[in-house]
């Protein structure tokens, strides 16, 4: 007999109280929770014999929205127990001038990770700056490098969101090995690292875009669905198979019948409740794991600056630690 779905019409806080008891939602805020607990104890490890920098958000102009994600940044990082500088620089600053703020900050050796916010103002190149973060302080996982190191399985400093998704699937119990796993949509940023990963875990990924012909014919047979296409409830009942797992990576701003402006997955959730055996709300699934993975990013750079030598003993950190340009981007 299939499980009553809760009305709509009885208020947005009791379907939030449904969701909340329903064992088919992976609920991302524990998880957050626990990543974020294992970060901590990491990071107080290795207080014990070497220096922890600091984590450095870099925003070009104020945005209402940007702020939103920073303070999200800044309340993991207290967890966690790190450091968090927020940066804001002025909105008609040039390309010129940040790669040296940028350059500036891998040579020092206060400063752990470089955070770059997005978007950026019109005459600032985003890949370019990305390339200027030094692989080994690129904890968010977007620096060229970083991205192609996923495709020799290395992949300790991955795109955040893209390791969130990963991350949310293992939490299903499902076996990564062989998985049929169906990844729609192609971005640089999410859909692609995002199926690189998947495939260094052993699943099996067809990935699907707009050019696809027939995305309902691929994903209908799939074990997992990823979906992240910017389209509200893009992803319905018709397009998954019964008892399938869906990561909504998708974030969008959608008006209900009241005028009143909601966030709401790239998954039509209410709708897949009745046939999917797992799903990640909006909010609460990608989102805050996403964070969690920034900071456990940022204790696998730790590790991998001192492995590289620009981590020591006090006693070398007083005397400096060279050129940061001929350290490699690897261990």
């Amino acid at each position: 007999m299939p499980r009553k779905r809760p009305e709509r019409t009885r208020g947005a806080h009791r379907v939030r109280d449904a969701r909340a008891q329903d064992h088919r939602l992976i609920d991302g805020r524990k998880i957050r929770t626990r990543i974020l607990a294992e970060v901590g104890i990491g990071l107080a490890a290795e207080a014990r014999t070497s220096k922890v920098g600091r984590l450095v958000s870099i925003s070009i102009g104020d945005s209402p929205a940007v702020a939103v994600y920073v303070r999200n940044q800044a309340r993991g990082a207290e967890e966690a127990g790190l450091r968090f500088d927020s940066q804001t620089w002025p909105l008609n600053i040039s390309q010129e001038e940040c790669k040296a703020r940028i350059f500036a900050m891998n040579d020092d050796p206060d400063v752990l990770g470089i955070i770059l916010q997005r978007p950026v103002p019109p005459q600032i190149h985003v890949r370019s700056l990305q390339s200027a973060i030094h692989p080994l302080k690129d904890v968010e996982g977007m620096n060229p490098a970083s991205i192609g190191n996923i495709v020799y399985s290395d992949v300790a400093l991955s795109p955040c969101t893209a390791a969130a998704s990963v991350e949310l699937l293992k939490e299903t119990g499902l076996k990564m090995e062989g998985l049929e796993v169906v990844m729609i949509g192609h971005s640089e940023i999410v859909g692609k690292p995002t199926a690189f990963l998947l495939m260094a875990e052993g699943a099996t990924v067809t990935v699907c875009h707009h050019m696809t012909r027939s995305v309902a014919m691929h994903s209908r047979r799939a074990d997992a669905v990823v979906v992240a296409v910017g389209k509200p409830n893009f992803l319905g009942p018709d397009m998954i198979r019964p008892g399938a797992a869906v990561i909504d990576i998708g974030i969008n701003q959608v008006r209900d019948e009241t005028g009143a402006l909601r966030i709401v997955g790239d998954a039509d959730t209410e709708a897949l409740m009745e046939m999917a055996g797992w799903i990640t709300p909006v909010p609460g699934g990608v989102g805050p794991v996403t964070v969690a993975i920034l900071m456990r990013n940022a204790l696998a750079a730790l590790r991998r600056q001192r492995q590289a030598g620009w981590i020591g003993s006090a006693e070398r950190r007083e005397g400096g630690r060279g050129d940061v340009s001929t350290v490699a981007g690897t261990p």
